[in-house]
């Protein structure tokens, strides 16, 4: 699996991705509907501790997207992967490369990452990427009709210790 810099020629992809509600899922809260006008402002405000990747097989095929930004003060990360591809391990293989690139490149004491309760698949990705459960955020989003709970998970850099995939170079 690749994991590399969503560029502005990817823009199509990841609207279609954000308006597709297979893609989404019952745990995605991307609003209802975003426009191409959109997502390339939201491409354009990605700063230096936002960035979007896109999720990649070896032979090209683009399967997922994922990415950090900061919330307040905080760096959270997050990933979305086609349907087809769940459960192969691309998003724990995504989310190692990015704690890695993040602790390696950053002074960041903290990553952190939320999920919905419900979203098991997404608690054993960030289980096996090293997060440690640290609470419920009640109510924290009005999505699907319903408000919902999420579970917040974060690694700090003293629990990571060293690289899981990447390594420095000489």
């Amino acid at each position: 699996m690749n994991l590399r810099l969503a560029e502005k020629e990817d823009l199509p992809l990841l609207t279609d991705w954000s308006n597709d509600p297979k893609f989404r899922g019952e745990f995605m809260w991307f609003p209802t509907q975003n426009s191409r006008a959109n997502m390339t402002k939201r491409y354009e405000d990605l700063t230096h501790d936002n960035k979007w990747f896109l999720l990649e097989k070896k032979d090209g095929t683009k399967i997922g997207w994922a990415g950090h930004f900061l919330f307040g003060s905080l760096l959270e990360i997050f990933y979305y992967l086609l349907p087809s591809e769940r459960g192969k391990g691309y998003c724990t293989e995504a989310t190692k490369i990015i704690v890695d690139y993040l602790f390696m490149s950053r002074n960041v004491t903290r990553i952190q990452a939320h999920t919905d309760v419900r979203n098991l698949g997404s608690q054993k990705v960030l289980e096996k990427a090293g997060f440690q459960r640290e609470g419920i955020v009640r109510r924290c989003l009005f999505t699907w009709g319903e408000w919902r709970d999420f579970y917040l998970y974060s690694i700090l850099r003293e629990e990571w210790k060293e690289p899981k995939v990447l390594t420095k170079t000489a």
